[in-house]
C-alpha cells in the first residue's frame, strides 16, 4: 500500500496540475504555434549542456565518494546519474535510490554510505537553487514586483505563505522530533538499526566538509547549473517570442524562469510533468508572455529534455545488460571433468 501511495501521488501531481492548466485552454492553438514557429535545432543545441551538466555532477559526485574510501569509475558515475533521471521518469524519486544500489553494487560498498554521500549532492543543488533564486529576485525585482501588483491575489498568497508562522513552527518540531530521537539512549534494536543508519547517512554527508578537492567540486557545481541554464537559454531562441524577451529583457528573464522551473522540480511528479510547465509559463508571464506561445515553449522544452532522458537511458541499461553478460561465465569455459 505504501509503494502504491509512493508512485501514485506523483501521477495524480501530474495528471492534476496538466488538467489545471490545459482545461480551458485551446490546444489546437499550441500546437498551430508549435508547427509554424518552432525552430528546434535550438533545443537539440541544448541536449549537449544538458549532457555536460549530468557528466559534471557525476565528476562531483567521485569527488565525495573517494573521500569516503570509496574509488567508483567515471563510466559508471555517468551511467549511475543517467539512469536516474530515466527512472524518475517512470518511479519519481526511486531514481536515486536506484542510482546509489548501482554504485554501491559496483564498487561493493554500504548503501547507507553512497547514499549518505547522495544526500550531500542533493543538498548542494538545494542550496545553489536558492542562491541563483536570490541572484535572479535581485536582478529581475522590477519586473517580479510589477507583476505582483497586478496580480494582487497571487502578491496576497505569497505574503500570507512567509508571514504565517506554522511553516516555521512545523520545521522546527522536526529538527527538534529528529534530533531527539538520534539523542535518545536505547536497547530497541529497531531504533539503533535507524540510529546507526543515520549515522552512515551523516558520514556520507559530511565527507563534503572535510574532503580533499573542495575547490574542484565547487568548480564542478558551478559548471552544472550553468549548463543546464545554457541549456534553457539557447531553448529561448527556439522561438521568435521567446527570443524577443531576451531581446527586450536580456539573459534575466531566462534566468528568472531557469529558477522557478528549478523550484517546481522540487514537486514529486513523473519527470517535472505538469508542475514544470506550470513554472515556466507563470515566469514567462511574468514578461508577457502569451498563454499559447508560453504553453508552447514549455511543452517543447520539456517534451525534448525527455526524449534525451529516455535516449540516456536506453544507453544507460544496455550498457549495463553487456556488463552484467561479460561478468558471466561462459559455458565453454567452464572445466568439464
Amino acid at each position: 500500500m505504501g509503494a502504491l501511495f509512493k508512485f501514485a501521488i506523483p501521477l495524480i501531481i501530474s495528471v492534476g496540475l496538466c488538467w489545471l492548466l490545459f482545461r480551458d485552454f485551446n490546444l489546437a492553438d499550441m500546437w498551430r504555434v508549435i508547427k509554424q514557429e518552432c525552430r528546434p535545432q535550438w533545443l537539440v543545441a541544448g541536449f549537449a549542456f544538458a549532457i555536460s551538466a549530468q557528466v559534471c555532477r557525476a565528476l562531483r559526485w567521485r569527488i565525495q565518494l573517494r573521500a569516503l574510501g570509496i574509488d567508483a569509475p567515471l563510466f559508471t558515475l555517468v551511467l549511475s546519474v543517467f539512469g536516474t533521471y530515466a527512472v524518475n521518469l517512470v518511479f519519481p524519486r526511486l531514481g536515486e535510490v536506484w542510482r546509489c544500489g548501482y554504485v554501491a553494487r559496483r564498487t561493493d560498498s554500504p548503501f547507507t554510505t553512497v547514499f549518505g554521500s547522495m544526500v550531500a549532492d542533493r543538498l548542494a543543488d538545494t542550496v545553489s537553487v536558492a542562491l541563483i533564486a536570490l541572484l535572479a529576485f535581485v536582478l529581475a525585482s522590477g519586473s517580479i514586483l510589477a507583476y505582483l501588483t497586478e496580480n494582487q491575489e497571487a502578491y496576497r498568497h505569497m505574503a500570507d505563505l512567509v508571514m504565517s508562522p506554522w511553516p516555521w513552527l512545523a520545521l522546527a518540531a522536526c529538527v527538534g522530533g529528529v534530533w531527539w530521537f538520534l539523542r535518545r539512549r536505547t536497547e530497541n534494536r529497531l531504533v539503533v538499526k535507524i540510529q546507526t543508519a543515520v549515522r552512515q547517512l551523516w558520514q556520507g554527508f559530511a565527507a563534503v566538509f572535510s574532503m580533499p578537492g573542495k575547490g574542484v567540486w565547487l568548480l564542478l557545481t558551478a559548471g552544472i547549473w550553468i549548463s543546464y541554464f545554457t541549456q534553457m537559454y539557447l531553448g529561448f531562441y527556439s522561438f521568435d517570442f521567446t527570443a524577443g524577451l531576451i531581446e527586450n529583457h536580456g539573459w534575466v528573464a531566462a534566468l528568472v524562469t531557469f529558477v522557478i522551473s528549478s523550484i517546481a522540480m522540487g514537486v514529486p511528479s513523473n519527470g517535472g510533468i505538469g508542475p514544470w510547465q506550470w513554472a515556466v509559463m507563470f515566469a514567462t508571464g511574468i514578461y508577457g508572455l502569451s498563454r499559447p506561445e508560453a504553453a508552447a515553449f514549455a511543452n517543447m522544452q520539456l517534451g525534448g529534455t525527455t526524449l534525451l532522458t529516455i535516449v540516456l537511458g536506453l544507453f544507460t541499461f544496455a550498457c549495463i545488460a553487456l556488463q552484467k553478460k561479460r561478468t558471466q561465465p561462459h559455458p565453454n569455459n567452464e572445466f568439464h571433468v
